[in-house]
């Protein structure tokens, strides 16, 4: 591999993508939109005096909503669009290797989505220097304390950003080069690409309904247990009997028993790194986050976070009696049967779980570097057998 070739071929392509028009009213196209969603998240968040944390927030996946639509216009046929009008076999006789020719084409495209995230700059240091000007006020969320926009939430935001159109451009340059028209890879790269943005939603949903788990509630009605949509009955015993059921606790209380199937929670700690590959989950879990006095976020992507995050833990399946628990002592004060004075924080539970964005851009890397291996697999020359139709030279 020569470092030398990849930059001559890197310049090659992106004097082509800059003599076209079509590149300029694209870049400004981009702007407009992204300057009209950082105004609309101003009306939101500014215009009530709630602050600007939800601003910056709104801008950024502005931001990164336009680069997963424009990256894969110029990406998608980066291979086969060179093939289609002959000029790429001419480089491909050259001392540049296979892989060289596609990481050259993956850098091009990366690089001009990078001078699209320029363009969006302006907005998001707007989008800053509100939230610098203009905190969360004190009151707003349960907090005694002003928040204000973090600089190191949009430096890092940016970074993901430009990890996420370098992911975006392999997929479109290893499936240019995997697919035979570039109308068909352009295409495949959009699909791929929503795959990620609403596919993992879907199947997050999904998942969790495929997979539940019965709860047991601890009772201190051995004889009458609320059986199904509050009706009084009597259930047999488990010894005797599926779910549902009763068993005796006598090690929480004598007269304490368990009720076994009543209910089910989905099992979100099963499926959540599908979310977790989601580009959007990626940047709000990479992002730090600012919290309150009670430890909650106060930011968009701090409450996507605490929500990814979530998912993580399993649900407890052993519950308390909301009416009647077994400890047989009355609820203190402003508290309810079955609660916690020591309830763990947003923040504590953030804190003990899995960082999400390492695993979503794992997942995203191994799709992209095996795009890239399958389209490099197929550009390789000489060809013993080429797709029907392919132009040679």
């Amino acid at each position: 591999m020569n470092v030398t070739r990849i930059g001559v071929l890197t310049q090659l392509e992106l004097r082509q993508r800059l003599r076209r028009p079509g590149f300029y009213v694209l870049l400004g196209v981009f702007f407009l939109v992204v300057v009209g969603i950082t105004w609309l998240g101003s009306l939101i968040f500014g215009g009530d005096g709630s602050g600007s944390s939800g601003m910056i927030s709104v801008a950024i996946y502005g931001v990164l909503l336009m680069a997963t639509l424009v990256t894969p216009t110029f990406t998608g046929n980066a291979i086969n669009g060179d093939r289609e009008s002959a000029t790429l076999a001419p480089v491909q006789v050259t001392l540049a290797t296979t892989t060289e020719i596609l990481l050259a084409k993956l850098l091009a495209g990366w690089a001009a989505g990078i001078v699209y995230l320029i363009v969006a700059l302006p907005a998001l240091l707007f989008a800053l220097l509100r939230g610098l000007v203009d905190p969360v006020p004190a009151g707003w969320f349960g907090s005694d304390e002003m928040g204000a926009t973090s600089p190191a939430m949009l430096a890092v935001a940016i970074v993901v950003l430009i990890v996420e159109v370098g992911i975006i451009a392999a997929i479109g340059v290893g499936l240019s080069a995997i697919i035979a028209r570039p109308l068909f890879s352009v295409a495949a790269t959009y699909l791929v690409v929503m795959l990620l943005v609403i596919g993992t939603v879907i199947a997050f949903a999904l998942g969790t309904f495929a997979t539940r788990s019965s709860t047991v509630t601890l009772s201190e009605s051995p004889d009458e247990v609320y059986v199904a949509d509050g009706v009084l009955g009597s259930l047999p015993s488990c010894d005797d009997a599926g779910e549902p059921c009763v068993e005796p606790r006598p090690d929480v209380s004598a007269q304490c028993v368990a009720v076994h199937g009543t209910g089910d929670v989905p099992r979100y700690d099963h499926v959540w790194w599908l979310l977790a590959a989601n580009p959007f989950v990626v940047l709000a879990d990479a992002t730090p986050t600012t919290y309150n006095r009670e430890g909650y976020p106060i930011d968009l992507f701090g409450q996507i976070k605490y929500g990814v995050r979530s998912a993580q833990h399993a649900p407890e399946l052993v519950q308390q009696d909301w009416i009647d628990p077994c400890d047989g002592e009355p609820p203190r004060e402003g508290e309810y049967y079955g609660s916690d004075a020591d309830r763990e924080t947003s923040r504590e539970l953030i804190e003990r779980s899995v960082p999400s964005w390492f695993v979503g851009l794992g997942v995203q890397v191994l799709l992209a570097v095996g795009l890239m291996l399958w389209g490099g697999a197929r550009t390789t020359t000489p060809a013993r057998r080429t797709p029907p139709g392919s132009r040679i030279a």
